[in-house]
């Protein structure tokens, strides 16, 4: 299967590579305030809930990633990160370790206006994932402007953070 069938997303912003490589390891600053561990090295493993008023607030309402555990497997900064789902609990569909054994890929890349960045998150397709919609509307809002306003604003729209 080619890497064009699986979900991606796309976005451009006249900053550096190395500027765009921080802010993308800066995931509670685009994504959610509510990750569990560290995000930026190679080794690093990390936890993101769609939990945003409590917590155990996905798994008691099922309305979305109870969790998904990520462990970084490529650091290339400026130019690539890969976090290879380890395990993942998906509330709202049937298959809900679907994420599982996926991974989530940011290529980097300069370009004469600045640097565009490419997501792709292997293993989910249009045809076999059931998630598929639903997380490639996430993923583009996150992609599309979280992470470019947290790039060109200092401030992105993650999920907010919970009161214990």
């Amino acid at each position: 299967m080619s890497h064009t069938d699986y979900l991606t997303a796309r976005m451009s912003v006249e900053q550096t590579p190395d500027q765009v490589f921080a802010a993308i390891t800066n995931v509670r600053g685009w994504w959610s305030e509510n990750i569990i561990g560290d995000t930026a090295a190679l080794h690093d493993e990390f936890v993101f809930t769609d939990d945003s008023r409590y917590p155990g607030e996905t798994a008691r309402e099922k309305k979305g990633i109870r969790f998904c555990r990520f462990h970084i497997t490529e650091v290339v900064p400026g130019e690539r990160m890969v976090w290879h789902c380890v395990d993942a609990d998906l509330t709202f569909v049937d298959d809900r370790d679907e994420w599982t054994d996926t991974n989530v890929v940011f290529d980097i890349a300069a370009t004469p206006e600045g640097t565009t960045v490419r997501l792709t998150h292997e293993g989910l397709t249009a045809a076999e994932s059931e998630c598929f919609e639903a997380c490639s509307q996430g993923w583009t809002f996150y992609i599309t402007t979280s992470l470019p306003q947290l790039i060109t604003n200092g401030t992105g729209q993650p999920i907010p953070k919970y009161s214990a």
